[in-house]
This record gives C-alpha cells, sequence and structure tokens, in this order.
C-alpha cells in the first residue's frame, strides 16, 4: 500500500529590482551637498532680502540743535531744560533715538543732537 501526501507549495513571486544608481554619496559627501544646498539658500536670501524700499518723495528733517554736554550733565538734566511739556521720559527717548545711544552715561564734551522746543 502506498500513500500520497498533498502538500502545497508556494513561491513568492519574483520582483524585480529596479537597477542601482550608479552614483553613490558617502557621509562627506552627503555633508558636501547639504552645504553646497544651505550656501545657495543665504546666498539667494541675501540677495533677495536686501532690496531696498523708499518713498518718491523725500522726507522732513526733524528740527534739532547740537547740544555740548558739561561736567556733570545728566540726559534727564537736558531732557528737563528742553521740555516744556512736563514729559521729560518721552525727551529723554527721543534724545536716545537721535544720538543712537545705547545707555544714558554721558561724557563731558559730547555733542548731543536734541530737538527744538517749540515754545
Amino acid at each position: 500500500m502506498s500513500t500520497l501526501s498533498i502538500s502545497p507549495t508556494f513561491s513568492a513571486p519574483r520582483v524585480s529590482r529596479a537597477p542601482q544608481s550608479s552614483v553613490r554619496l558617502t557621509r562627506r559627501g552627503r555633508v558636501v551637498v547639504f552645504l553646497a544646498a544651505l550656501a545657495l539658500l543665504l546666498l539667494a536670501a541675501f540677495f533677495l532680502g536686501s532690496v531696498a524700499v523708499g518713498s518718491e518723495t523725500p522726507g522732513q528733517a526733524e528740527p534739532t540743535e547740537i547740544v555740548m554736554v558739561g561736567t556733570g550733565d545728566t540726559l534727564w538734566g537736558i531732557a528737563a531744560e528742553l521740555d516744556v511739556e512736563g514729559d521729560i521720559r518721552s525727551t529723554m527717548r527721543e534724545i536716545e533715538r537721535l544720538n543712537a545711544l545705547d545707555s544714558v552715561a554721558l561724557s563731558a564734551g559730547q555733542k548731543l543732537r536734541v530737538p527744538v522746543s517749540t515754545d
């Protein structure tokens, strides 16, 4: 007597692989490509971002005068002499803006551009 056994065998369908590219980047090559792309991006941002904006009519310059800082003078004192309305802090901020001051420290002999009083 003979036995017959049937065992189904499945074979995986054959998948054809796409041919590999002939260009393979090493780690250093990827860094170089990244840095080159970053440099191009920065150059584009620099040239596109440096567009000047202006108007057709010239602006009106603020009326100012030059004041020489004496020994012991403070920015508060100078602003108090100039301000007739009593708002000394805003006058101090205006003097700081006109002279591009980083702090309120002044030195004797320094020339400050101050707004002209309107009285």
